[in-house]
């Protein structure tokens, strides 16, 4: 038998996962803005202008891992709440989305060697 969810404690867990979200798009923008920082007066500074790039690429790929986070953290919630049809349902969107990355690892290199 299915627990009835209790409305205030499903508010406070949208708001948790909402955070997040808010949190890590902050989080994403102040490093993908440090890493053209690091671009455009690294070579006045002392430092490597290529030193930007890789923490660009930090950045953005905080941006693709925060719905991957979302869904996860969704996971967590609904087995807490015990209800496993959501479980099942949020565990197969990670593995499409897992598979999706790897196939196109994959497809782009020739091996997941990166080689």
């Amino acid at each position: 038998m299915q627990r009835k969810r209790q409305p205030n404690r499903r508010l406070e867990q949208e708001r948790i996962l909402a955070r997040l979200l808010r949190v890590g798009t902050w989080l994403g923008t102040g490093i993908v803005a440090a890493g053209v920082l690091a671009s455009s007066i690294g070579g006045t500074i002392g430092l490597s202008p290529m030193i930007g790039g890789p923490i660009v690429t930090a950045g953005i790929a905080l941006f693709i891992a925060l719905p991957v986070l979302r869904v996860l953290s969704m996971s967590i919630l609904f087995a807490r709440e015990r209800d496993y049809c959501f479980v099942a349902i949020t565990v197969l969107v990670l593995t499409i989305v897992v598979l999706g990355g790897v196939l196109g690892m994959v497809l782009k290199t020739g091996s997941l060697s990166g080689g």
